[in-house]
């Protein structure tokens, strides 16, 4: 890869992976109730389940036209956590496969549909400018439900960095 290319596929699979953990979290915490999958933010917004799956897609969306690949999902008709475990396993086996010399030199016109708007953006702008973004939003949306729905995530789960004790709050200010 040269100073000319990128390759999202290390920053998608690090936090697929972190959305794995917290998926895992949200099974636990729910007993294996996948009901918490159908609720979303607010009436008319995506429920967990379709954020979770457009995170994953979008990483596709992203890698495979920047690598010269054909477009490709791993949706399933499971809609529990372990169909959503699954997905997201298979898309990141498949972007850690995708060798770092095949994703292409950044001034490549990508052609997408943002909603109901054709973009032809250059790849690097693809990525960093809408690709990522729309990442982190529906991952930021499966985070906002789970937590709202009292599933006890914290930041770490979503970054897999910080670390705060048990029972930390930042409106207390104080550890336990």
């Amino acid at each position: 890869m040269n100073n000319h290319s990128i390759n999202p596929a290390i920053i998608f699979c690090r936090y697929l992976q972190q959305l794995k953990t917290m998926l895992a979290k949200m099974d636990s915490h729910t007993g294996g109730d996948n009901s918490l999958l159908q609720q979303s933010l607010y009436p008319g917004m995506l429920p967990l389940l379709a954020q979770v799956r457009t995170a994953a897609n979008f990483s596709l969306r992203c890698c495979c036209p920047l690598s010269s690949r054909p477009r490709i999902s791993f949706d399933n008709s499971d809609e529990t956590y372990a169909g959503l475990q699954l997905q997201i396993s298979q898309t990141i086996e498949y972007l850690q496969a995708i060798p770092a010399s095949d994703f292409i030199h950044a001034t490549t016109i990508i052609s997408d549909k943002a909603g109901f708007t054709q973009l032809h953006l250059p790849a690097l702008e693809y990525a960093q400018l809408y690709s990522l973004p729309n990442f982190f939003f529906h991952l930021s949306m499966a985070y906002a439900i789970a937590r709202n729905a009292g599933v006890p995530l914290s930041k770490g789960d979503f970054d897999g960095y910080h670390h705060y004790p048990e029972g930390f709050s930042f409106v207390e200010n104080t550890p336990p």
